[in-house]
């Protein structure tokens, strides 16, 4: 049974740290990239906060994922 339970941890631990990527890159390089091209007119004072709090969700989540991992069994 210790198998299946650190297996199902690697899968939740995975699933976890895939959103933490999909956040940061969603959240701040798409913003980024498009005022670099400027296709966009928000202030920047506003993105870089909100790029910050998006940015602290995703790292987050990628912590949470290494807690997950350290519930495996040995």
């Amino acid at each position: 049974m210790e198998l299946i339970h650190n297996e199902r941890m690697k899968l939740l631990a995975t699933a976890l740290n895939n959103s933490a990527v999909a956040t940061i890159v969603t959240a701040v390089i798409a913003p980024t990239a498009s005022l670099l091209y400027g296709l966009t007119a928000i202030a920047t004072g506003w993105w870089l906060a909100m790029a910050l709090v998006w940015f602290l969700g995703g790292l987050s989540l990628h912590i949470t994922a290494h807690l997950v991992l350290g519930r495996l069994k040995g």
